[in-house]
């Protein structure tokens, strides 16, 4: 190991830091009201069903299109479900 290079932290020690943080800001600024936590409730549906939606629109649009039955509709549902919840889980951990 170079001079230059600083020693990797141990996740322990970086979780314990963490902890201290959130505690911190936790006595600083107190709990969340009723209100902000069902404003974030509703922003996680709306998160997760966009997509979905998006997803059945275009599919029955290009099943019209070239007569296929649920072939597009389907699939492209599940596409929307997965990119749903990967927003909301995006969303819930702040990155």
């Amino acid at each position: 190991m170079s001079a230059l290079q600083t020693p990797p932290e141990d996740p322990l020690i970086a979780s314990v830091r963490l902890r201290g943080v959130r505690r911190a800001r936790w006595l600083r600024d107190g709990e969340d009201s009723v209100a902000r936590r069902l404003a974030q409730i509703g922003v996680l549906g709306w998160i997760t069903v966009i997509p979905m939606l998006t997803g059945i629109f275009a599919g029955r649009w290009l099943d019209r299109t070239y007569h296929s039955g649920i072939f597009w509709t389907a699939p492209l549902l599940m596409l929307g479900a997965g990119l749903g919840c990967w927003s909301a889980w995006r969303w819930i951990k702040g990155t």
